[in-house]
């Protein structure tokens, strides 16, 4: 008996249990506008796996949101990416695919781009892998310039700022930190302090949503968010993020992420967090620091406006 070929217009993949309400919510955008939809789970994996390799199953555009955290996922993303890549007109289409990933993820390699493309980034050292080079050529003039305390970050290790040291104070720290991830470079960061309008800290996080930009307050000490009204952006002339959002946008290549920017008290405006690729959906309605619920309406009304501009293409 031959299995009938099932088609699907998108395929979500998640596994973080708080994912669960924007992946729903994003099924039923997409299927109030016609699209029909798959989600792919860790109760599923195997058999959507098994049933896209055989070609009984397939879709025309994958949302990964699991494969940082997981390694099956991964290996079904890397299949889907690397068949993309061959034939785009005939495999999905991936949202961030995984090359532009793995190139955003790096944060040395984004510091330094910024640099070059006039981005102000925090005064940062990197340094070798541990597993490379045991000693850190680290002089107390060099590691006076951060100031105290600084920042300690791997430079690919993400998600939950895992592997990052907040409160750093000596090179003891450097050494036992970077052990952690012994095969990944490390940023010594100096500690960025925002400014504050109106007496609210001048942090922001900003998200860049298949070509729109959403502005977010964002407190760096309790991690609530709080949209930028239109008010707010023209009056503390915030539209300056855009213009910096739109440039990381073009480095990094991605259809959806999250940069961290922050005004400083010498009027810089400072990329603190480069590019955040797998960005946090929570509801502020469930969550207290989660996202606005206005904001990932937005993000998933963009994403619907994303497919079908790209339909309409084809």
């Amino acid at each position: 008996m031959v299995s009938q070929h099932q088609v699907y217009d998108i395929a979500i993949a998640w596994s973080w249990e708080y994912d669960e309400p924007f992946v729903q919510r994003l099924r039923d955008v997409a299927t109030q506008n016609s699209y029909t939809v798959i989600e792919i789970h860790p109760r599923n994996l195997d058999e959507i796996r098994t049933r896209y390799i055989h070609r009984e199953l397939s879709f025309r555009y994958f949302f990964d949101r699991a494969s940082d955290e997981n390694d099956a996922f991964y290996s079904f993303a890397k299949l889907v990416d690397d068949e993309w890549k061959n034939n785009s007109l005939t495999y999905p289409r991936p949202i961030n695919p995984l090359d532009y990933i793995r190139h955003a993820s790096d944060k040395a390699t984004m510091h330094l781009e910024f640099i070059t493309h006039g981005i102000h980034v925090p005064y940062t050292i990197i340094i070798s892998p541990y597993d490379t080079h045991r000693e850190v050529g680290l002089s107390i003039t060099e590691l006076a310039k951060l100031g105290r305390p600084f920042i300690i970050k791997p430079a690919n290790t993400t998600g939950g700022g895992l592997g990052v040291v907040m409160g750093a104070e000596t090179l003891a720290d450097v050494l036992e930190a970077r052990k952690t991830h012994g095969s990944d470079k490390y940023l010594l960061q100096e500690t960025i302090v925002p400014t504050l309008l109106n007496g609210e800290r001048a942090w922001f996080r900003v998200f860049y949503a298949f070509g729109d930009i959403l502005l977010c307050w964002w407190n760096d000490q309790t991690h609530v968010y709080r949209a930028v009204t239109q008010e707010e952006e023209q009056h503390y002339n915030l539209g300056q993020l855009r213009t910096i959002t739109h440039t990381i946008a073009s480095l990094c290549k991605l259809d959806f992420f999250s940069t961290e920017l922050a005004f400083t008290t010498d009027a810089r405006v400072v990329s603190v967090d480069y590019v955040n690729e797998m960005c946090d959906m929570r509801f502020q309605s469930q969550h207290p620091d989660g996202v606005p619920d206005e904001v990932i309406e937005k993000i998933i009304s963009n994403f619907i406006r994303f497919v079908q501009s790209i339909d309409a293409r084809l």
